[in-house]
């Protein structure tokens, strides 16, 4: 499994899957559970969606 996110694009992911919990909670909603996903795919580097459309965010190595 190849990293296919950049810093820019984890930091992104990273922020705004916080700011989707956060609203989750304080609303009580269970959407909030997507800001997971988001974290999960900044932990880890990888995006599957991207891998499936041959997108990449990480630079030329």
């Amino acid at each position: 499994m190849e990293s296919n996110l950049g810093s820019t694009d984890r930091i992104l992911r990273l922020v705004l899957g916080l700011v989707i919990i956060a609203v989750g909670i304080a609303y009580g909603s269970w959407w909030g559970l997507i800001g997971v996903v988001a974290l999960a795919t900044a932990a880890i580097s990888w995006c599957p969606a991207y891998r499936l459309l041959g997108l990449s965010t990480r630079g030329k190595s």
